[in-house]
């Protein structure tokens, strides 16, 4: 029996969903972020206004100062929905855990000499509760802000800062115990080097604007520390000092801060580019903001780099400022 085997061609209905294709202006094929991001926001059919709210709906563009004549102007330019954020996730993270155990199979942690892991414990292991800050803050700009282009890839930076305090909780136990956690914790509730830092995350936890709470987390605070502490700090000063092994177990920030970057700086230009109104507001929170995170960091800093932390913010905040003109921002 002969049998031949043939390829039929079936040409759909429709190539994407309608109100896909009324965002993209014909029926044409749609890419999996459009079909998984625009106009997923449940914008009718409430049924009554929340009664620790009445004066907004439970989902109300109106929460923030900030206005958008389309609120899915906002785009990701990593193309994140759930599937490709996860796979990129995981990629990353199996790369930290060949470094982890690279660093713990090779002895690289008892190699480092005393101050340098001291310097380490001290600056890093109280982060963790910064970055579990920077979770209960991007989860409250998914649940309070509107539009799923800019809800979205807040609840993946929300994720991804519960994976930072992870790893620096992983960071102290593999320098040292657990006594360091509970060492960590105490410099943080009283500590005076951490005491303007804690002030500002937990000033940040009662912003009721959402798009303020954006610019406060992850503009200013996250746009100063991540490049001052894995970038400066890490990177150079105690890689210079033997420490490379810290570099190692840090890495995954390091990378983060450089990806997550592009997003948070396309928001800020398409809100800012909207509107004077809105870039004049912007520009007044994050000057508010960047002079409260340098402030708040200065301390921290000295515990690594001591009388040269001036300084080495001063440098931070000054390529920050760099960084918003790009986006459109006078700083």
């Amino acid at each position: 029996m002969q049998m031949d085997l043939r390829t039929v061609s079936i040409k759909p209905l429709r190539n994407t969903f309608d109100h896909v294709a009324r965002r993209l202006g014909a029926d044409k094929p749609a890419s999996r972020y459009q079909e998984g991001t625009f106009d997923m926001q449940a914008a009718a059919n409430f049924h009554y206004r929340p009664t620790w709210d009445p004066e907004h709906e439970i989902f109300d563009a109106t929460r923030t100062a900030i206005k958008m004549a389309d609120w899915y102007a906002f785009k990701d330019p990593r193309q994140f929905y759930y599937g490709t954020y996860t796979l990129a996730r995981a990629k990353q993270q199996d790369t930290a855990e060949a470094n982890f155990n690279f660093v713990e199979t090779r002895g690289l942690a008892a190699m480092l000499n005393d101050e340098v892991k001291a310097t380490s414990l001290k600056l890093l292991v109280p982060l963790r509760h910064v970055a579990w800050g920077g979770n209960l803050n991007n989860a409250s700009m998914c649940a309070y802000g509107y539009g799923t282009a800019f809800t979205q890839p807040c609840i993946y930076h929300a994720m991804d800062h519960l994976g930072i305090a992870q790893y620096l909780t992983r960071v102290g136990l593999l320098l040292g115990s657990e006594e360091e956690l509970d060492a960590a914790k105490d410099a943080w509730m009283t500590g005076d080097a951490w005491q303007g830092l804690r002030r500002y995350v937990e000033d940040s936890f009662v912003l009721k604007d959402p798009i303020e709470l954006f610019v406060a987390q992850n503009v200013a605070l996250d746009g100063l520390l991540y490049p001052l502490v894995y970038e400066t700090i890490v990177d150079d000063v105690l890689s210079s000092e033997g420490g490379t092994a810290i570099a190692l177990l840090t890495q995954f920030m390091t990378e983060w801060f450089g990806e997550t970057r592009r997003w948070v700086d396309a928001t800020l230009k398409t809100a800012a580019g909207e509107s004077a109104e809105n870039k004049a507001l912007l520009e007044k929170w994050t000057t508010h903001w960047r002079d409260r995170a340098a402030s708040a960091l200065m301390p921290v800093a000295q515990i690594a780099v001591g009388g040269r932390a001036d300084t080495v913010v001063a440098e931070q905040v000054e390529q920050f400022n760099t960084r918003l003109a790009k986006a459109g921002m006078t700083v």
